[in-house]
């Protein structure tokens, strides 16, 4: 069967948003395939908001998460592969779920 983690982050980001709270993910950002700005990059993590209004061309995807966002006034392309997202939360409150490492993605 294919992973259950892309039906899950779209679920999970539909409940954050319904209830008008800010979606947040974790990255591991050093799997292959993640491009952010380094400079947002922290051991070996990155957290991103995923609201609408911090973000444009959401793209919550079976494979990759890609989006338009602004960091430092500049606004970038940002691709994260599903299987390197960690967790998607709500800001305010830290509801949502942890994702386990997949198996045989390198990671």
């Amino acid at each position: 069967m294919t992973s259950n983690r892309p039906y899950l982050l779209r679920a999970i980001y539909d409940w954050i948003t319904d209830n008008n709270l800010t979606p947040y993910i974790l990255v591991d950002a050093v799997r292959e395939g993640v491009r952010v700005p380094p400079q947002v990059i922290k051991n070996g993590q990155v957290v991103l908001n995923l609201a609408m209004r911090a973000v444009a061309n959401l793209d919550l995807g079976n494979e990759w998460i890609s989006f338009q966002a602004r960091f430092s006034g500049v606004s970038q392309s940002i691709l994260i592969p599903v299987s390197a997202v960690l967790a998607l939360y709500a800001q305010e409150n830290g509801q949502g779920m942890m994702f386990p490492a997949e198996e045989g993605d390198g990671g």
